[in-house]
This record gives structure tokens, C-alpha cells and sequence, in this order.
């Protein structure tokens, strides 16, 4: 399959992972500068009277990943202070204002570092992911459907995206701001999960865009 390929994840019959050890931990980008979004950093606007990284950050954490870490940035301190209770770990990237790659580059270490079998990369300006999403590509993942997986909505490819650790030293050569696209977009073993979640196709870029997806 390609990365224009979708499965449909909805009516299939829940997976026992009774037999799958496999490892697979959440890495959410938030390290960016959001140069776009006027009038302070984007991941500290509220949402439903809560910062908006601490929405992006739950959607991971309820999907009962074995692990969660967060790269952090631009305005580091900030956006650790606001998720230091959730008890997520935190990895500093230095790089942060050369691109999402470097950020990529810094989850992939991470998941090196943690020995895990897979990791979703999920994007910090995008809080309207459901946990239920990320239960889907865990599921698609363990099932052998792909060892790329995005989430799509109405056939649309969104985020966030899983990948096998035999996909990591291809996401560590990635430049600039197109994260993993192309791997998703060439390889022979990426798949997209339709699911009913629009949230995977609403990142924050401006104030625009959060009011046209909170009113």
C-alpha cells in the first residue's frame, strides 16, 4: 500500500494486544516559534479556559501510549510549566528555530534512547486530536496494517502519524519543515486510517484559525 491508500478503521472489532509487547511511546513537536499566530505563543492560547498545548498533550496521554515526551523550544520554560503536572517527559531542542525537522530529529533520539518498536509524532498546535485517534493507528499498527500510519479525515491525511523504528534513521535524515511527508507519501508500507475526527486536520497557525475552530 501507499500513502494514498486509506483503511477504514471505523466498525472493525476491537484488538486484544495480549500477545504484541511491541513498545510504542507519543512524541509531540511543540518547540516551534509559530511566527504566524500574532500576539504571543499560539501553544499557551486558551481553549475551552485551558492552554492549548495542554490539550494536544492529553489527546496522547489518554491513548495510554507507554510512554509520552514533549519537545520543547521556543518559550521552553512556559510551555513546561504548563504541562509539568501531567506528568509527561521533556526533551530541550536547540535547534528549534531551523525547522520541525530538528524537532523530529529530537523525538527520533528520544525513541532511540527508550528502545521503543514504534512512536506516533503528534503536533503541538493541534488540540482537537482524539485520544481515540491515536488508539486507532496503535490498533492499525499492531494488527500489520502499515509501519506508517496517518490519520485522515474525509480522505484527507492529518496527523498525528505512526511510525516503526525501522522508519527512524529515515526521519533522522529529514530537512526543513516537511517532517516525515515524504516517507509518508512514497513508501510502500504507509496507509492512512480514515477516521471521524476532524482534528486531525486543524492545526493552529493564526488567531483566524482558532477562533474559526472554537466558536
Amino acid at each position: 500500500m501507499t500513502g494514498d491508500e486509506i483503511s477504514d478503521s471505523k466498525g472493525s472489532d476491537p484488538l486484544t494486544f495480549d500477545d504484541d509487547r511491541r513498545v510504542i511511546g507519543g512524541i509531540l513537536l511543540a518547540a516551534g516559534k509559530g511566527e504566524r499566530f500574532e500576539g504571543g505563543n499560539k501553544l499557551l492560547a486558551s481553549v475551552d479556559d485551558e492552554p492549548l498545548i495542554r490539550h494536544s498533550v492529553q489527546s496522547l496521554l489518554h491513548a495510554g501510549l507507554d510512554e509520552t515526551f514533549v519537545v520543547i523550544g521556543h518559550d521552553a520554560e512556559a510551555v513546561r510549566d504548563q504541562l509539568i503536572d501531567l506528568g509527561v517527559s521533556f526533551r530541550y531542542n536547540e535547534d528549534y528555530a531551523e525547522g520541525q525537522s530538528t524537532s523530529v530529529h529530537v523525538g527520533v533520539e528520544v525513541a532511540q534512547d527508550r528502545n521503543w518498536d514504534a512512536a506516533i509524532f503528534a503536533l503541538g498546535d493541534m488540540p482537537f486530536v482524539d485520544s481515540e485517534t491515536m488508539d486507532a493507528l496503535v490498533n492499525a499498527y499492531r494488527s500489520g496494517t502499515g509501519t506508517i500510519i496517518a490519520a485522515a479525515y474525509n480522505g484527507k491525511r492529518g496527523n498525528p502519524v505512526l511510525f516503526d523504528a525501522k522508519h527512524f534513521a529515515a526521519l533522522s535524515d529529514v530537512a526543513g519543515d516537511r517532517g516525515g511527508r515524504r516517507l509518508i507519501e512514497e513508501h510502500d508500507e504507509s496507509v492512512l486510517i480514515e477516521t471521524n475526527d476532524a482534528g486531525v486536520t486543524q492545526d493552529i497557525d493564526s488567531r483566524d484559525n482558532l477562533q474559526q475552530y472554537t466558536e
